[in-house]
């Protein structure tokens, strides 16, 4: 366990203070780290029981560093879907299969005798739309030498502006990306794309992208995707013909990367509205290399004409919501945006400088909201004494996945001794915030994990569990007469289910989007 001090720092700084622990660069930090594969440590032999809260990208890949560099390490991994993956199977857009290649490495950790899944079984969580089985985090935490949370960003950030929770037709970017993958909770969204030809989507991500992309895309092109029988239903019926994605910012500052506006550059039959040229530096041939492709994208914009194509698209700059317009029956009809200044608008890290005055409103027959996802703390985290920072989203942790914990009530305005945790670790986007793509989501868990497999191979406290015992102790705590655990064998049987329901439509998979259809297809 480490300690440092601490005086009224700010988050960021909190986590700097503790960085001193592994004080040595990444690359160094994992060379040293290799041997533990080999050298016991002082603990010999002994390996610890580990338990992984979530099972997607940042909980297989945490939990296959710790296996590889710890010899019989016990993983038991909880997820509270009964099926794996999370965000690749939930999340991931349906015409990019080969982002969800990272599952044969997954598959390969799961094989393990020394891996557990524990399916339809939430922690210290119970949403309205669960009806698996809760297991409190006190619980959890007397039978693991270490927790490491990884269960992501289940919610979704508001832009709190009028009439944005009472109008319909107002989605967020994470209902609607669940609703087209066929995420359990948001299989009944029936978003209604046939009111009008307008589409605004809030946020210029790849997430923003992949949306848009969605709504134009020929409903043809995408049937041989897993995206589900019933979205693609709607998705055939749509009348839209016209997408906004508009961000706060200009086209220096974007997130989104070049592959997702190529994507949408060379949709058939749909064309781009060129870019305002002001917003652009004079000579992008001088730009760095992956910014300059990407404002080169831009100005070439698509080869149909917009005369020539039926659905268009456009990426509209120095735009902030002010309010949405509804009808008199309570459905969005159109957005109010304030044009923006930017501080420096050829800056990558320009942050808007102010509102100009000027009201722009666009029609709005639909709109997505796609300004990040969000992660929440766990019921249990205050009674533990886990620092959650409920603004940003995250757990704090030491830069390096160490869960701290708060400082005495007695010492909270004098100078006192900060601790990480023993035990409890953090990775993914509850550790970083929802940014990323899969490959950094992996070098962060690798992070963890290198982590995990110091602290134990020298000798740092670990939890205080009662018996180590694992899934095997904890399951007796479980009433299994009014819950369904799923095991990976079950979940392979889900998997030969829906890949033999894909069959009959052509495509590699049609997903279950209840949960009762997954519990029974696995009996």
């Amino acid at each position: 366990m480490v300690s440092f001090a601490r005086s009224w720092l700010c988050s960021a700084c909190l986590r700097r203070a503790a960085m001193p622990r592994n004080p040595w660069p990444a690359s160094s930090h994992i060379a040293r780290l290799r041997s533990y594969a080999t050298t016991p440590g002082v603990r010999g032999d002994q390996a610890p029981r580990v338990a992984v809260i979530g099972s997607g990208a940042a909980g297989f890949y945490t939990a296959s560093r710790v296996m590889k560099m710890i010899q019989q390490t016990k993983i038991d991994m909880f997820e509270a879907q009964p099926v794996p993956f999370g965000l690749v199977r939930f999340g991931v857009a349906p015409d990019h299969p080969e982002v969800k290649n990272c599952q044969d490495r997954f598959e390969e950790v799961a094989a393990s005798p020394n891996f557990t899944f524990i399916g339809n079984v939430a922690i210290g969580n119970q949403d309205a739309h669960f009806r698996g089985c809760t297991i409190p985090l006190a619980s959890l935490m007397r039978h693991y030498d270490a927790v490491v949370f990884a269960y992501g960003a289940s919610k979704d950030k508001k832009l709190g502006i009028p009439n944005e929770s009472e109008l319909r037709g107002i989605y967020s970017a994470r209902e609607f990306v669940g609703w087209y993958n066929g995420l359990p909770e948001n299989a009944d969204l029936a978003p209604d794309l046939t009111r009008g030809e307008e589409a605004v989507i809030i946020g210029q991500g790849n997430v923003a992208l992949d949306v848009a992309r969605m709504m134009l895309e020929d409903v043809d092109n995408l049937r041989k995707w897993d995206i589900t029988e019933s979205a693609l239903e709607t998705l055939s019926k749509s009348r839209i013909k016209r997408v906004h994605i508009v961000g706060r910012r200009g086209p220096m500052q974007a997130a989104f990367t070049i592959k997702e506006v190529r994507e949408l550059m060379v949709l058939d039959a749909v064309s781009f509205h060129p870019v305002v040229m002001s917003l652009l530096p004079e000579e992008i041939s001088k730009l760095p290399r992956a910014r300059r492709r990407l404002m080169e994208v831009l100005v070439k914009g698509s080869k149909k004409q917009l005369k020539h194509t039926a659905r268009s698209w456009s990426l509209d700059f120095c735009l902030s919501p002010t309010e949405f317009g509804g009808t008199p029956d309570g459905n969005v009809q159109s957005t109010t945006f304030e044009r923006t200044s930017l501080s420096s608008p050829f800056e990558p890290t320009s942050s808007v400088q102010s509102l100009l005055g000027e009201k722009i409103e666009l029609p709005s027959s639909v709109v997505v909201r796609s300004i990040g996802y969000k992660s929440v703390a766990l019921p249990g985290f205050a009674e533990a004494g886990i620092l959650f920072d409920d603004k940003r989203g995250v757990i704090e942790h030491d830069g390096f996945g160490r869960v701290l914990q708060p400082p005495p009530k007695e010492k909270e305005e004098q100078f006192f001794k900060m601790t990480t945790y023993p035990g409890l670790y953090c990775a993914g986007w509850v550790k970083t915030g929802p940014t990323g793509v899969i490959n950094s989501t992996m070098m962060d868990a690798f992070i963890t994990g290198e982590a995990i497999a110091t602290d134990w191979i020298s000798g740092e406290r670990f939890l205080d569990s009662e018996q180590n015992s694992g899934w095997e102790g904890l399951s007796t705590e479980v009433d299994k007469d009014k819950c369904r655990v799923i095991r990976w064998e079950d979940w392979k049987k889900i998997d030969k289910a829906e890949k033999e329901r894909g069959l009959l439509s052509g495509k590699e998979r049609e997903k279950f989007t209840s949960i009762d259809e997954m519990l029974a297809a696995c009996r």
